[in-house]
């Protein structure tokens, strides 16, 4: 993941002195927004595919896609070594981002894992 820093890898100090200020380097935070869409993902693909091959039916299903989204926001969250404001703009980035989508693509390979499996 690419921090938000300026083009020469620093942070500017401001007239006073008194505290940092972070550039933000929006090439940067556009390639982590996409590493994060890309993992959940990949990740609601993989997962929805294990939950239709074990058997997972109703809301069991979809309670294993919210468990392996929460565990990708904390292995997202880790990767950062926690620290977000590092390289998003806030937590809800991390958390919140690809949610939807991903669990569009979750259901169709469960469903698609479980009819191949259990049904055909």
């Amino acid at each position: 993941m690419a921090v938000h820093d300026d083009v020469n890898g620093s942070t500017e100090k401001s007239n006073s002195g008194m505290d940092e200020l972070l550039t933000f380097n929006a090439e940067n935070m556009q390639n982590n927004m996409k590493v994060i869409y890309y993992s959940r993902t990949f990740l609601s693909i993989i997962s929805g595919a294990i939950a239709g091959i074990l058997g997972f039916t109703g809301l069991m299903g979809f309670i294993f896609y919210f468990l392996v989204m929460a565990i990708t926001s904390v292995a997202l969250a880790a990767k950062a070594s926690f620290s977000i404001h590092s390289y998003f703009n806030s937590w809800n980035c991390i958390i919140f981002d690809g949610f939807l989508g991903g669990l569009m693509s979750f259901v169709l390979f469960w469903t698609f894992a479980y009819d191949i499996v259990h049904i055909f």
